[in-house]
């Protein structure tokens, strides 16, 4: 039995670290759950229904949410995508997002996605202790070239074995994990004066185009729309 749209938004009100949405073909969106409502600062769902990403959000992540409902609407999966979220409250926080196209009759007839907020890792698994000697790691190398063989032996399990484990704990592969670390300290650099290409280089990234392109698919702007943004005061800063 198909469960109805309208019932699902329903059962995903209750769920303050889920947003729900379903847009139709146009970008607009034709369900939301409460969280996406009070995220975008709003008090009503019928404030959101009818309307676009690029009239809710501001023009740089209206801009990117669009091109990537974009791909999804030409048949594109999006899988667990690592990203920051920024709201129009200013709070930034991260999300792993799914969208993927909803059809009737083999036909696309829109956009169906949730975004989960990032939980706390699980300390209480019984590898979290080896698991703390990968993160810490990151933490201090992330700005090098880290070897995934390497961040397995300091956990000393197989590189199968660790991609597992760091699901299971921190909700994230090794690789997003480090992606996460390094976008953040970009964030943070970018608060500052140094060039665009000098924090890239600082946070890992092997030239200015790789750092941008991470940047804004993890952020949906770019380095220099994000700095703007700080500037204005329409974000605020990563601790």
């Amino acid at each position: 039995m198909l469960v109805p749209a309208s019932e699902l938004e329903a059962l995903l009100d209750a769920l303050p670290d889920v947003v729900f949405f379903i847009k139709d073909t146009a970008g607009r969106y034709t369900h939301a759950n409460l969280t996406l409502v009070r995220r975008l600062g709003l008090k009503r769902r019928d404030e959101v229904i009818g309307r676009s990403v690029t009239e809710l959000f501001t023009a740089a992540l209206g801009s990117a949410y669009a091109r990537q409902d974009q791909r999804v609407l030409l048949g594109e999966t999006v899988e667990n995508q690592l990203e920051m979220h920024i709201f129009p409250n200013r709070a930034p926080g991260w999300c792993l997002t799914c969208k993927r196209p909803l059809r009737e009759h083999d036909e696309i007839r829109g956009v169906l996605g949730i975004s989960r907020d990032l939980g706390q890792p699980d300390g209480k698994h019984p590898i979290y202790l080896r698991l703390r000697r990968v993160l810490d790691h990151l933490n201090d190398h992330y700005a090098e070239n880290v070897r995934v063989q390497t961040l397995a032996g300091l956990a000393d399990v197989s590189v199968a074995q660790l991609e597992r484990y760091f699901r299971r704990v921190f909700q994230l592969t090794p690789q997003q994990l480090l992606t996460k670390l390094r976008i953040e300290a970009a964030m943070r650099l970018l608060a500052g004066n140094s060039s665009v290409a000098a924090i890239g280089q600082a946070c890992g990234f092997g030239d200015q185009s790789a750092f941008a392109r991470q940047f804004k698919a993890t952020v949906g702007m770019t380095p220099r729309d994000y700095r703007s943004m700080i500037s204005r005061g329409d974000v605020a800063q990563v601790d």
